[in-house]
This record gives C-alpha cells, structure tokens and sequence, in this order.
C-alpha cells in the first residue's frame, strides 16, 4: 500500500509518499510552493499540476490529508480549503481512497497526546517511520499525516465496511 500524505495549504503544501511493509518507509517528502503575490486561481493551478505530476510519478492507492480544524483568519482558511479542495477533487479523480484527519488526531497518532506542540510531533516522528524526516515542517507534517492514517487504517477499513453494510 502506497499513501500520499498531504498538510494543505495554499503557499505551501506539504506531501509525503509513504509505503507501507513491515514497518512504514518513506519514499519521498517536499512541498509544492506558490508565489503568494499570484492570484489564487494561478496559484490553485500550480498546486493541482504538481500534485498531478507526484500522482503520475509515485502512483500512490490512498490520500491521507489534513482536516482543516479551525482558523483564526477567515481569509486564511478560505483559500487553504480551495486547496483542499483541488487536492481532493485531484486525488478523487485518480481514483484515490482518500482518508482525513483532524490535528488532535494526528498529534494522538503520533505523540499518544492530542494536544502535543508541533517540536513534540517533530521530535517522535522518525520513531513511526524508516528513512529520513526532513527538517522543513509541511514536509514533516505531510509524514505525520501519512503515518496517522496506517497508525489508524485499520479502523478506518472497519468502519468502512460497517457503513456500506449499514441499511439506507
């Protein structure tokens, strides 16, 4: 199983490609940047062209992404949920399963704290995970996303299950 783990955003997304054998591998991890002085449109197009282009060259079967939870500056979470919204409808498209998860379940995944500060999740990171973690932090955040959603997969498949089984 291959995952794409992406912390959106709308200058810059953090993405990580992560396998998963006996224990998870990383693959690769970076950052699609756009130029904050373009307009949102441009800068929409470029996130959905590299994040096309990672599709085609990684082929991964899943997206694990971060749920925005709540922001302080409406503008701000405006345009990270556009991005969110090509991400998806991009990975959909490819026919991805895609998976979502809040920070709280994140920062539980990976610290076994809901409310852990981002240098705690840095400092246990590459204890989830083989290969090296980069230091820029999308990249990282995109890894704990992707490791949260193995950590939590098989959940995620039963519950699944229980809801195409339920009654309409």
């Amino acid at each position: 199983m291959r995952i794409i783990g992406i912390d959106p955003g709308i200058g810059i997304t953090g993405w990580s490609i992560v396998d998963q054998l006996k224990s998870p591998l990383l693959v690769a991890a970076g950052t699609i940047e756009t130029k904050p002085k373009s307009p949102t449109a441009t800068r929409l197009v470029a996130i959905h062209d590299q994040l096309t282009a990672l599709l085609v060259k990684f082929l991964p079967d899943q997206l694990a992404i971060e749920k925005l939870f709540f922001a302080r500056n409406v503008t701000t979470a405006m345009a990270v949920s556009q991005a969110r919204g090509i991400i998806l409808f991009g990975c959909a498209s490819a026919g991805l399963s895609i998976y979502e998860y809040t920070p709280l379940q994140i920062k539980q995944a990976i610290v076994g704290y809901g409310r852990a500060t981002k240098p705690q999740v840095n400092q246990m990171l590459p204890h989830h995970i083989e290969g090296q973690v980069p230091k820029q932090d999308d990249a990282a955040d995109a890894i704990a996303v992707a490791v949260t959603h193995l950590a939590c997969f098989d959940n995620n498949q039963a519950k699944a299950s229980l809801e195409a089984s339920a009654p309409a």
